[in-house]
């Protein structure tokens, strides 16, 4: 019965795995992603109610004990029915196993990648008690990283002098990959935004420089592209991240901070507590219900992009009360974020006002068959419109309210899920530097980035937790 619950219990893990996989790309973590089932939790609750997310957990908790009780009581049935025929059972136990170890060892298949003897009960079973030690001794790696920190020591007066008095919005797009702009799927559209949006931006006064960034997730888990994003450090997991919140860790924000700019986090997804947040280094954070929104939600976006953008520069660049002290944003932006329906449209600036303008564009949809139900190919387009009004937002907001002491750095977080672009699709996410002095893109003449907003297979691709230090690198002090 001990064997029949262990089988169970796989059996469990591999429902984990096929969930994890087809939506992050990735299998389940059983010591590092139990917060995920919680996040899961949420997502239903926000897509179908309360009521639903109960009953979908208590499904599942009975569907799991089910499962391994019933897995149990038949391994005991079959050992009771192999003890009243011992001899027989025992001969064709030796057969058949002296052929499946043959068949294993020689690899033969009955078709294409179909073994005539799988193995995968085993190779689940090693892989993931691996992972587990892996992820045990994976905090102590962690913590020597965290303490080699370039930039601990760097005197306040000495980071990032080459921006003095410059206005610095740090934003990320979600969902927004490489795929995006060269999956034949995307790129039409999508390229077209982004080079109608550079000549505009041209036509404004601005330059502009695109490359890649090899994102730590795939499909979800933004905060964990975040973090590594502004620490520095390759944050890949949910150990990781608290580890790292609970340090002292200096992050690209935090150098903005002690270097004398006011930081600010606009987070339209942040909807709780967040105490967390104190330690990027932000001097004011504005949660979902700080941004005056009075509209509609949009399916999981509490709001949409423009309307995030446009609170930003009411609440902090054109606040009445700000003094002449730069700042520094960090501005997730959410409307491309899963499941991509519905979608709000562009709309003038001075219409925006509270959010209530949206109310007649928020449709009833249906988010919960939207990426698991739904025909494939609505939803890569509903992810290609989503994403091209993210950058058609961050775009028109530079047209209308840049100046030349504005620096705009915009990314993706991550890839979507491979529901969107396919098994074999890799980490990378755009990022651009947009900015009106031409000073600061002579600061990093010798990244080699690509003109324009529009990066191709040939620009550089960085890992995401180079950035931090090549920055703070590049704009600060110089020889």
């Amino acid at each position: 019965m001990l064997l029949g619950a262990l089988l169970g219990l796989l059996t469990i893990v591999k429902v984990f795995d096929m969930g994890f996989l087809a939506v992050l790309a990735r299998p389940f973590d059983p010591v590092l992603d139990w917060y995920a089932i919680m996040a899961g939790v949420e997502f239903v609750d926000s897509s179908v109610g309360g009521a639903a997310a109960v009953g979908a957990v208590v499904a599942a908790v009975a569907a799991a004990g089910a499962v391994i009780a019933l897995m149990a009581l038949s391994v005991r049935r079959l050992a009771r029915v192999a003890a009243r025929h011992a001899t027989t059972a025992s001969r064709t136990l030796m057969t058949f196993g002296v052929v499946w170890v043959t068949c294993v060892l020689l690899g033969v298949q009955i078709a294409p990648d179909v073994p005539l003897a799988a193995n995968g009960t085993a190779t689940l079973a090693y892989d993931h008690g691996r992972q587990m030690v892996t992820g045990l001794q994976d905090q102590r790696a962690f913590a020597a990283e965290a303490a080699d920190d370039a930039f601990a020591d760097t005197p306040d007066e000495e980071l990032l002098t080459a921006l003095r008095g410059k206005d610095v919005v740090l934003a990320f797009i979600e969902s927004y990959g490489r795929d995006a702009v060269q999956n034949p799927r995307f790129e039409p559209e999508v390229g077209a935004v982004l080079d109608e949006g550079e000549s505009r931006l041209n036509e404004a006064g601005f330059t502009s420089q695109s490359a890649f960034l090899t994102s730590s997730t795939v499909g979800g888990s933004s905060w964990l592209a975040h973090a590594t994003m502004l620490s520095g450090l390759w944050i890949d997991n949910q150990q990781r991240y608290r580890n790292l919140v609970t340090s002292d860790r200096l992050t690209l924000t935090g150098a903005f901070q002690r270097a004398g700019w006011q930081t600010a986090a606009m987070m339209p997804g942040v909807d709780r507590a967040w105490p967390e947040g104190g330690f990027f280094g932000y001097d004011r954070i504005y949660p979902s219900q700080e941004l005056g929104y009075r509209g509609p939600p949009f399916s999981w976006s509490n709001m949409p992009d423009q309307y995030t953008l446009s609170a930003f520069e009411r609440l902090e660049r054109a606040n009445p009360d700000r003094d002449s002290t730069p700042l520094m944003a960090d501005i997730p932006l959410i409307s491309s974020h899963a499941p991509w329906d519905p979608i709000p449209e562009l709309i003038d600036w001075d219409d925006i006002g509270d959010g209530s303008v949206y109310e007649s564009m928020a449709t009833e949809s249906h988010p919960i068959r939207t990426i698991t139900q739904r025909d494939p190919e609505q939803v890569r387009d509903d992810y290609r419109k989503a994403v091209e009004y993210s950058l058609n937002s961050l775009i028109s907001y530079a047209e209308t309210y840049g100046d030349e002491d504005l620096v705009l750095i915009f990314l993706g977080d991550h890839q979507p899920s491979p529901v969107v672009t396919g098994e074999d699709a890799s980490r990378d996410v755009p990022i651009t530097i947009v900015s009106g002095d031409p000073d600061v893109f002579d600061h990093i003449s010798d990244w080699k980035w690509q003109d324009g907003l529009h990066p191709d297979a040939q620009a550089p691709t960085w890992r995401m937790d180079a950035f931090r230090d090549r920055f703070l690198t590049a704009f600060g002090p110089q020889s």
